[in-house]
């Protein structure tokens, strides 16, 4: 079964607009577990506009399932956080500063020996590293060479044209997926997924280990609960 890691930004987003804490993040991470929840997945960025440093330190201290640090590995205080905490898996993504959300993969060709050197870093550690990457087969297989552990595919793009064609919009990423896991690779997703187009993907994509939501996941608990919706999203990946 394809692992559930639910993104609680939105949640900091939130408290963040009022100061205080409410909503109390640690408290919504530890619901969040307790209602089935596989993981917990944050993405600190410089600016702590929703997720701060001490959130992730916090975090760090109750999260039971696994822990997964999203962020730029090219800011120096994001690799100082993930090295002081130790999660069980950090995500590489490109940001750059005050880019709204992740909106590309890594080019892993241009960016080979920043990449290898980086994951040797984390891995050292004893940190499992996946690294963002665009449905695109020579950036997969660039991302095999690097040493990393996963790939997270960054599906905007299928989310974007699901309704116009589901089966064109997730060509790209069965091929994206068939290379990974020839080459050994483990294999994440996230980015727009929601109760319309998991399924789906989940059943067209071979060996996905773990799909990380927030943004939908947190909308549709206003409507649903938050209990409620995570089980109807763990329905989706049976």
């Amino acid at each position: 079964m394809t692992r559930l890691s639910v993104n609680v930004n939105k949640i900091a987003t939130l408290r963040n607009s009022r100061g205080g804490n409410n909503p109390d993040l640690v408290q919504v991470a530890k619901d969040c577990e307790r209602f089935g929840a596989q993981g917990i997945t944050v993405h600190p960025r410089p600016d702590e506009r929703h997720i701060r440093y001490q959130d992730v330190f916090d975090l760090k201290a109750i999260v039971t399932t696994e822990f997964n640090i999203e962020g730029n590995c090219q800011e120096q205080k994001f690799i100082d956080l993930v090295l002081a905490n130790k999660p069980e898996q950090v995500t590489l993504v490109p940001d750059v500063l005050g880019q709204i959300t992740s909106n590309h993969g890594w080019d892993t060709i241009t960016n080979y020996h920043y990449l290898t050197d980086m994951i040797a870093v984390f891995k050292e550690a004893g940190i499992r590293v996946s690294i963002f990457v665009d449905p695109v087969a020579k950036m997969v297989e660039g991302a095999a060479k690097t040493g990393t552990d996963r790939i997270e595919l960054y599906t905007e793009g299928y989310a974007t044209h699901y309704h116009q064609g589901k089966e064109l919009a997730i060509a790209p990423y069965i091929e994206a997926a068939k290379v990974a896991h020839e080459a050994g690779l483990g294999i994440n997703a996230g980015h727009d997924l929601d109760l319309h187009n998991l399924k789906y993907f989940a059943e067209n994509i071979p060996a996905l280990d773990e799909v990380s939501i927030g943004h939908a996941l947190i909308c549709d608990a206003l409507y649903y609960g938050l209990e409620n919706t995570i089980q109807m999203y763990l329905r989706q990946l049976v």
